[in-house]
């Protein structure tokens, strides 16, 4: 198991859980400002960062819907988390789940401390992540979903999905205890987003046209914008996940650097041998792949393992994607599953091995060796992975059943904006 003083996001996590100690903490101003930044870079991330992605990947006749959806997934989990997710998520309970002590208070007040920042910061920190994943599954159901079981599928998956798995690895939880790492969020985001996005692809069935039918980007300034965005917006998530202005925060932000601007190179390079020429789209693909890749690895590795992480997402993830969209043809919209899922799976295992002080980490934890490591890494990524495929297919069925969660097939033609929203991204369209 990891020591505190090794993982500093672990110590202050478990300090929230501790709260006569918590208490004794005094106010860390400087600490206090770099949380409260990063917490407006992530929810950056989301609005405007992934909405204008993930606006500009989708045909013209949707990008509203996309950017709605992003748009009602953020106030929607935002009151959500105060009636009760943070709680579920960070309070004492148990092993799979925390207790209801702190539903619609969240801190219990202005002087509330979660180790040396105001709990107040912390929980809306940690909101910033909760509005992220399940906005992130969005791009696998893109295009074809309708609003209100998106809306319903979001609030329960929220609630029965991230909730636990957020308990288990950082809340204190049974992940926590065997030593699972994850600084930031490769196993309780990403892999927990992409499993989710691959179930709602295969539920929902393929857009009309799939894959013969030509679906290209409508605006690639607006993807490209959105990766600019998401890019910056991402130092605030792994950075600022040491919740401290310290060497770790800083370690974490280069890392993150390297492992995104390796990943968009490696990616543009084999795209450019493979098809003759560099695309945007690509560059700024493999860029969030290797975001992706490095976030739970960004508190424990050095640069030349961030170097490796960000080249080895490059390579897996292009040819992933080649495979779930050509080979097995399934229309994930957007790709979160091999750029997200299978990130997340790559950048947590290869967590166990560069976090190694051999290999220019911060260690291990005592007796434990990088094959130990390595196993624990994998059997939390098997467990999310199960649990969140799992639930989530459960609950798109019922949905379906209950509600309907697809447009027909002329509502599909026609576009998700007039039908769902009476409006149009673009005059004239």
């Amino acid at each position: 198991m990891l020591t505190l003083k090794k993982s500093p996001f672990i110590a202050i996590l478990l300090g929230s859980l501790i709260p006569s100690l918590a208490q004794a903490e005094e106010l860390n101003q400087a600490n206090t400002a770099w949380i409260l930044t990063s917490t407006a870079l992530v929810l950056f991330m989301t609005i405007p960062g992934l909405s204008l992605f993930y606006g500009g990947l989708v045909r013209s006749k949707n990008v509203l819907s996309v950017l709605m959806q992003c748009f009602a997934i953020t106030c929607m989990v935002s009151v959500l988390w105060l009636c009760g997710v943070y709680s579920l998520a960070f309070a004492d309970g148990g092993a799979f789940i925390g207790d209801l002590s702190s539903a619609f208070t969240g801190p219990e007040n202005a002087e509330s401390m979660t180790g040396d920042i105001p709990e107040s910061v912390f929980f809306m920190f940690q909101m910033t992540f909760a509005i992220i994943t399940p906005a992130l599954i969005v791009g696998g159901f893109a295009e074809r979903m309708r609003f209100a079981p998106m809306l319903w599928f979001s609030a329960a998956w929220l609630v029965l999905v991230y909730a636990p798995v957020c308990h288990w690895v950082w809340g204190g939880g049974w992940l926590a205890e065997m030593g699972v790492m994850d600084f930031a969020g490769g196993i309780v985001v990403h892999v927990n987003a992409g499993v989710a996005a691959l179930v709602a692809a295969l539920v929902l069935g393929k857009r009309k046209g799939f894959p013969t039918t030509p679906m290209p980007p409508h605006n690639m300034t607006m993807t490209v914008t959105g990766a600019g965005m998401l890019w910056v917006g991402w130092f605030g998530f792994n950075a600022g996940s040491a919740l401290a202005a310290d060497g770790s925060a800083g370690m974490a932000m280069l890392v993150t650097h390297i492992g995104s601007a390796s990943g968009a190179l490696t990616w543009m390079f084999i795209e450019w041998k493979k098809f003759g020429k560099p695309s945007v789209l690509g560059i700024v693909t493999g860029m969030v792949a290797g975001l992706g890749t490095i976030t739970p690895a960004s508190g424990f590795v050095g640069p030349v393992g961030a170097l490796v992480i960000g080249v080895t997402a490059g390579v897996v993830c292009f040819y992933a994607t080649q495979y779930v969209k050509r080979t097995l043809q399934i229309d994930d919209s957007l790709d979160v599953f091999p750029v997200h899922g299978v990130g997340g799976v790559i950048g947590s295992l290869l967590t166990g091995v560069f976090a190694a002080a051999s290999l220019g980490g911060v260690g291990l934890a005592e007796g434990v060796s990088i094959s130990d490591q390595v196993v624990v890494q994998a059997i939390g990524i098997a467990v999310t992975a199960a649990w969140s495929g799992v639930i989530s297919y459960a609950l798109l069925k019922l949905l379906d059943k209950l509600i309907g969660l697809r447009v027909d097939e002329d509502e599909e033609n026609e576009g998700l904006d007039v039908v769902l929203h009476e409006e149009t991204g673009y005059k004239g369209i």
